[in-house]
């Protein structure tokens, strides 16, 4: 399938795999940060661990940037702390989740926690990725004013009264 994108930002995702404290599961597993740009590591490379918890790098995504989607990247930005959204769905194999996506898109992320088993996650956006997300609405965003529709004005002389029926 060909994507309609204007813009693409390769970007890196690295989770948290964390020891659970729970009898059903063992691990619990969340992305923590993106970053512009592919590193040479294969995906689900570990980065370093701690006592119970471990970073991995998860593999590498584009966030496509899409013209009819400007308002909600503004927004975004203009929200005071601008976030990506990534989303990986599980497998039935190790490890447990597949990196499906990183958007800049509020309702596409919320559209994603809708999607069955997905795991869903906000993260900061990077300055560096704010700065191509804020060069892409500068670019293409048209500001379109609300016109709220106008009802026309009814006097109690237009307003006719109900039909009576057989019934009444």
């Amino acid at each position: 399938m060909r994507s309609t994108a204007l813009a693409r930002i390769a970007v890196g995702v690295v989770v948290e795999r964390r020891k659970a404290r729970s009898m059903w599961v063992d691990c619990l597993w969340r992305p923590v940060t993106v970053f512009a740009g592919i590193p040479p590591l294969a995906p689900w490379t570990p980065l370093g661990t701690e006592a119970e918890t471990g970073l991995l790098y998860a593999g590498e995504a584009m966030i496509e940037l899409h013209r009819t989607e400007v308002t909600n990247y503004r927004d975004n930005l203009a929200s005071g702390a601008p976030t990506l959204w990534v989303v990986m769905c599980s497998t039935a194999s190790d490890p447990p989740y597949r990196l499906l996506a990183v958007t800049a898109d509020p309702a596409e992320g919320e559209a994603f926690t809708d999607a069955g088993n997905n795991l869903v996650e906000a993260v900061p956006m990077p300055p560096d990725i704010a700065e191509i997300v804020s060069r892409f609405v500068a670019r293409h965003h048209v500001e379109r004013p609300f016109i709220k529709r106008q009802r026309g004005r009814q006097t109690p002389a237009d307003r006719k009264a109900p039909a009576r029926t057989s019934r009444d």
